[in-house]
This record gives C-alpha cells, sequence and structure tokens, in this order.
C-alpha cells in the first residue's frame, strides 16, 4: 500500500535540509503537513474559488449593507433548531425576524430598507441573535462577525451595536515597506497614561506616537485590541475576534491612529489570539448555537485547563472560514501591517507545552503529540497573508523551538518572519534574582543570547510585558527597588544601586539588541527604565488602576535620570538605523573573559565591547577587531547625559595593529575599559 505522502514534493525542501541536515528524517512528516497544506488550499479553489474570496467572508457573514441598503445577515449554527434577530429596530421583539436555514448549518435573513431608503438597523443600535435549540432552550447571543461591542456602565457582558458610519474613516497614507531592521515598541493603548483610567485611542495617537517616533522604533505591536469582556486578561480572553475595543474608543479612531502611524514610517501589528478563546457564552463564542462545540472541539479536547478557555477546531470548514477571514479583516479595514501570533506553543502541541521542557530533542517537535490541524492552518494562514500581502510582518509566540517555524511554507516551514527569543528576558530575570555581580556567567549569557536556529529570524528582548505584569516587576525596578521612589533626581549624587542600576540597565539592553536577534522589541514606558509592575483593576486590588498605568510623566520631568535612560535608548536605536546590526548576519563574539566579565563582539563591521566586572576596570585591553583600520567611539554608555560618569574621550581614534588575536587577523589596544558601575558598555565603529 502506497504511503500516503508518496505524491507530495515540497518545492524547496532542499535548502531546509541544506541548512539542517538533522531533519532529513523527519522528511515523511514535513511531506505530511505539506500535502495536508496543499490539499487544503485546493478545497477551497474547488468549493469556494479560492482562498482570496474565502477570506473575505466578512463580507457575507454577520450582517453587511446591500448596495440598495437593505441589510444581509448571515450565521454559522449547526446545532440550532432556529434563529431569529432581535434588537432596537423591532422594539426586541424575539420572533418578528427569523432566519431561514441554508446547507451546511448556515442561516440567512435580508432586512429591506425602510421606506426612505435608510437601512433598516440604524448605526449604533443594538441588536441580538435569538438562538433557539434542539433542547428547548432560548439563548441570547452576540454574533460571532459583529464589528463593534460595547459595555454599558455597571453592566457585566457586552451588547452588540451595529457598526455603519455614514461616513467611515478613509485611510490616507500608503503603507509603509516592511523595515529590513525591526525595532518594535510593544504597546497597550487602554495603560498608556500616567493618569489612573483607561486612555483611548486618540490619546495613544496624540501623546505615544511622537514619543514612539522620537525613540527610533519602526513598528507598533498593539497588544489587547480585540475585544475582550475581562480587561485585566490583558486581552487574552477575547470574546468579540472582528471588534476593536470600544473601552479605547470607536472603530473609526483606532484607523485614524493607525493611519497617523503610517505617517511617521511606523508599521503596525495586532497581536492576534487565535490560539483559545473566551469561554463567555452570551458575548462571546463559547455555545453560540447551544452546542458544546461549534467553533471548538468537544470537551476534554476544546479546553485549555491551564487558561480557563476553549480551543478551536482548525479542522471545521467553517472555523477555517472565521479564522483566516479575521486576519483579513484587520489587514484590510483597519490596515495593519501583519500580526504577533499568540500562544503558538498551545497551537503546535496536543499537550499544549503543559509540562513540557523541550530539551530541543527534534523528537519533540514530530509525531502525535504534534496537533498538525493548527500546524497546517499556520501554514496556510502564513501562505495567504505573504501571498496577498508581500510586506506582511507575522511573528510567533513560540517557546518549543519547533524546527522551520521560521522557514517558507514551501521550504516546508510554517511560513512566519520571525519567532520571539523568549528564553533571553528569562535568563535576564534569572541572573537578577539568583546571582551576585561577581557570579554572572559570561560564557552563559553570550550561549543565551545566540543560542536560535540559523536561517531563522528572531526577535530580542529585555524585557516584554510578561515580565512586568502581577508577580514580577520591570528590569529597572529588579536592580532599584525602592530606591527609585526617593533616589532617582539627579539634583543629588548617585546612591551606588542607582548607580549600578542605571548602567546595567543601559548594557542589558545594548547587549540584548545587537547580540540576540534580527529585531529589537521593547515594552512602553521600559526604555526609560519604568517603576514598578503592571497589574490590571481586579476584585483583588480593589478595581485599582493605579499599576495599570504608564507614568510618562517621569521622563518628562527634567531633573530625574528616567531622562538619561531614555536618550540612551533612543541614541541606541539611532546608530542602529544608521548601522543596521539587525539586518546583518549573527555576531561574531571575539572575547568572552569570565575572571575579566568582558564580553566583545563584531556585527555589522561594528565592534561592540562590553564589561560588566563590578569593581574593576581593564586597563590596555587587547581587543580583536576583523577589519584593519580607524575606529572612534559612536555609542558610550558613561556618557553623562546617559547617567554615566563622562571618563572616555571621544576625540580618541583608535587603529589596528596587524596583530592577529582571538581568531581575528587585527586587534586593537584600548587604554580602558571601564567597569559596569561607572561605564557600563560600549560601541565603536569602523569607518572603513
Amino acid at each position: 500500500m502506497a504511503d500516503i505522502t508518496d505524491n507530495v514534493t515540497i518545492p524547496d525542501f532542499n535548502s531546509l535540509l541544506q541548512m539542517d541536515p538533522y531533519l532529513k528524517p523527519y522528511e515523511q512528516d514535513f511531506k505530511r503537513r505539506y500535502g495536508l497544506f496543499e490539499k487544503g488550499l485546493f478545497l477551497l479553489e474547488e468549493a469556494e474559488g479560492g482562498f482570496d474570496q474565502f477570506t473575505r467572508s466578512y463580507r457575507t457573514f454577520g450582517v453587511n449593507r446591500q448596495p440598495d441598503n437593505s441589510l444581509l445577515f448571515q450565521e454559522w449554527a449547526p446545532a440550532a433548531e432556529a434563529l431569529f434577530l432581535t434588537g432596537d429596530f423591532n422594539g426586541w421583539d424575539n420572533f418578528s425576524h427569523p432566519y431561514k436555514r441554508k446547507e451546511f448549518g448556515k442561516w440567512e435573513l435580508c432586512l429591506p430598507p425602510k421606506r426612505d431608503k435608510s437601512p433598516a438597523v440604524e448605526h449604533k443600535t443594538k441588536l441580538k441573535v435569538v438562538v433557539h435549540t434542539k433542547a428547548g432552550e432560548r439563548l441570547y447571543r452576540i454574533s460571532p462577525w459583529a464589528k463593534y461591542v460595547t459595555q454599558a456602565e455597571k453592566q457585566v457582558t457586552y451588547d452588540w451595536v451595529h457598526w455603519d458610519p455614514p461616513q467611515p474613516y478613509l485611510h490616507i497614507h500608503p503603507r509603509p515597506k516592511k523595515p529590513a531592521s525591526l525595532r518594535i515598541y510593544e504597546s497597550h493603548v487602554g495603560i498608556a497614561s500616567p493618569d489612573p483610567k483607561i486612555a483611548s485611542y486618540t490619546e495613544f495617537r496624540l501623546n505615544i506616537l511622537p514619543r514612539i517616533k522620537d525613540l527610533g522604533y519602526n513598528c507598533i505591536q498593539l497588544m489587547a485590541i480585540m475585544e475582550h469582556a475581562y480587561y485585566a486578561s490583558f486581552g487574552y480572553q477575547v470574546t468579540s475576534f472582528f471588534a476593536a475595543s470600544s473601552r479605547y474608543g470607536t472603530p473609526e479612531e483606532l484607523k485614524l491612529m493607525i493611519d497617523t502611524a503610517h505617517s511617521l514610517n511606523i508599521v503596525v501589528l495586532l497581536d492576534v489570539v487565535h490560539s483559545h478563546a473566551s469561554k463567555n457564552t452570551e458575548d462571546g463564542l463559547n455555545r453560540f448555537d447551544g452546542s458544546d462545540s461549534c467553533f471548538f472541539h468537544s470537551p476534554p479536547r476544546g479546553e485549555h485547563t491551564l487558561w480557563d478557555s476553549r480551543l478551536f477546531n482548525y479542522s471545521s470548514w467553517e472555523v477555517q472560514r472565521f479564522l483566516l477571514s479575521n486576519l483579513r479583516w484587520w489587514m484590510e479595514e483597519y490596515r495593519f501591517d501583519g500580526f504577533r501570533f499568540d500562544g503558538v506553543t498551545s497551537m503546535l502541541y496536543h499537550h499544549h507545552g503543559i509540562g513540557s521542557g523541550f530539551s530541543g530533542d527534534y523528537s519533540e517537535y514530530f509525531g502525535l503529540q504534534v496537533d498538525e490541524d493548527s500546524l497546517v492552518y499556520l501554514m496556510t494562514a502564513n501562505h495567504i497573508l505573504h501571498t496577498l500581502y508581500p510586506d506582511c510582518i507575522t511573528i510567533a509566540e513560540d517557546v518549543s523551538g519547533m524546527p522551520a517555524l521560521c522557514k517558507k511554507v514551501s521550504e516546508g516551514g510554517l511560513g512566519f518572519d520571525y519567532r520571539l527569543a523568549m528564553a533571553v528576558p528569562d535568563k535576564w530575570i534569572q541572573i537578577l534574582k539568583e546571582l551576585s555581580d561577581e557570579a554572572w556567567d559570561m560564557g552563559n549569557i553570550i550561549y543565551t543570547l545566540t543560542n536560535r536556529r540559523y536561517g531563522e529570524k528572531c526577535i530580542a528582548y529585555a524585557e516584554s510585558h510578561d515580565q512586568s505584569l502581577v508577580g514580577d516587576k520591570s528590569l529597572a525596578f529588579w536592580l532599584m527597588d525602592k530606591e527609585m521612589y526617593t533616589n532617582m533626581s539627579s539634583l543629588v549624587s548617585m546612591t551606588p544601586i542607582i548607580d549600578r542600576g542605571i548602567q546595567l540597565h543601559k548594557m542589558i539592553r545594548l547587549i540584548t539588541h545587537a547580540l540576540g536577534g534580527e529585531g529589537y522589541l521593547n515594552f512602553m514606558g521600559n526604555e526609560f527604565g519604568h517603576p514598578e509592575w503592571l497589574d490590571f483593576p481586579r476584585k483583588g486590588n480593589n478595581e485599582s488602576y493605579h499599576y495599570a498605568r504608564r507614568q510618562y510623566n517621569l521622563v518628562d520631568t527634567e531633573h530625574l535620570r528616567y531622562q538619561q535612560l531614555y536618550k540612551f535608548d533612543r541614541d541606541m536605536n539611532c546608530i542602529e538605523d544608521k548601522y543596521g546590526w539587525l539586518a546583518a548576519p549573527p555576531a561574531f563574539v571575539s572575547t568572552k573573559h569570565e575572571e575579566d566579565k568582558v564580553i566583545v563582539f563584531e556585527r555589522a563591521n561594528v565592534v561592540f565591547l562590553f564589561n560588566f566586572h563590578p569593581t574593576r576596570s581593564q586597563k590596555d585591553y587587547r581587543v580583536a577587531v576583523g577589519s584593519p583600520g580607524k575606529y572612534t567611539i559612536k555609542l558610550d554608555s558613561d556618557e553623562k547625559q546617559y547617567g554615566g560618569h563622562g571618563r572616555l574621550d571621544h576625540n580618541t581614534e583608535f587603529f589596528t595593529e596587524p596583530q592577529p588575536f582571538n581568531q581575528r587577523e587585527n586587534s586593537i589596544i584600548l587604554v580602558c575599559i571601564c567597569n559596569s558601575l561607572i561605564q557600563g558598555g560600549r560601541k565603536i565603529q569602523n569607518y572603513i
């Protein structure tokens, strides 16, 4: 009997094997995955006329106004006995407007225009789908395709509000081109204010976008945009997948915000949650048609035990329609430039990563533990996105290290552009929690920053929102803790703790930026050493907004040292923009000296020097360089404007000697590399 993979050809599979020959024993797994992907595309072509129309299903599902101002309503509710539409438009009559049953579990209703030719349902009026189940239940539901939902004051659940503005926002500015060096400003609109409140799209546009531009970030990753009933979930318990969160403002205000970012040559990514969904029933997808499945697997497969949420059935035709159209909707309607896919590890494996340490053994990434339905869904999503939008950027949040995650689908990969280097922030937190300065292991730091699959791009970061959420705290607070409350004024001398914290904060971020990946990410506010942690209003903190805000007022206060960290972050990005080390091949590390606590490496013809020794500067220190010539200082963390001590003369020119050292043909003698308490790392640039 022939193997089902015998007739499958992965077009560029040899390219993957040339990059990693150790994947050869798993060729049949790659072929099976690719065969399922090809079959899915073929069926789409056969049944739907191709993925272009299929992924525009938001034009036919939910509610859509037709050219004659009639309204077409369509839902998928396979287990329902009957569907009705009710709302403000019919005085909340539960039976006057029945849907008509169609094939494959679909239901349809057409409302003709009113006598004055205006739509039967007015803009900003409320609606509900009334679902009658076979068990005799009458359920009130929000359409899964609802484009706008709101929560009335003191109300627990959300309402479906018909959004059809007479003058919808029209984007003016074209999408920027995909940056070669991706510098991401991870953002949450609701906390983008120093005030204890929920900030708005308008406030973010007016107050935060100019800061992001000034700092040199060319990409914004927007978290918690897809509507979520529970604010404290940080957007991870999505209830309405097509609705931009109304707690920050209207859809048109979000469109204007994104358009303004585009005018600043900043791309905008959406944190998309397709890994799971909220268990909410009245304002979520759960039990939409009264069954325990519909969009999800039936329990237990359809439930995530740790997240207390529902898991999609990615093999379902209508679920694929829903999720793939959801991606297209955000790209087309709001003009996002790509996505950060949340919870990819949970999607890839039946065990969802629970209790799995992922040693890196290739057998962990193949076999029955892999959920090939969701894996093929991700292949299909990336293929469609990159076909329709060649400059689209997709980032995977995966902790497992799945091989070929960031290789092209034509090579047998999943098609992502980047993966998050999630081990890097964990390493920094571990070091700061567990080790004294003298015990820092230079080799281990370098290993963590460089341990990534060759040819698969990573986003490096020292900390993201995860490290700031309650139970943890920002890097700055790990370094300086309670002294940040009293000793951050530049009008008084630095205490040893503040001195050490400021220098290490800069060094950790620079070495992560330069050595850790092909992109860099910073969570909003952490660029200037934001104190404390993140904690959203909830019962456990008396619904307080005190920690659910970003205190930009700190960096705006001239006599506080937050401004010094801000300037260093800005200039670090500026220098990267000029020399492009993120877009360059991986660095060559020439020195990792444990006793001296010195790290030296080259990337993009730039030499980086870090002295992490807590008490000792290095005198007359020989440094290996690849290219001969003259070198000068381009970024110095010891500059006074960055909170340093100004011990280096920037007029000094360094000339190479043709003396081989540490596997390089040339070397330089440096008069002094100051210790981390005084100077921190510094970078010099070859002019040749």
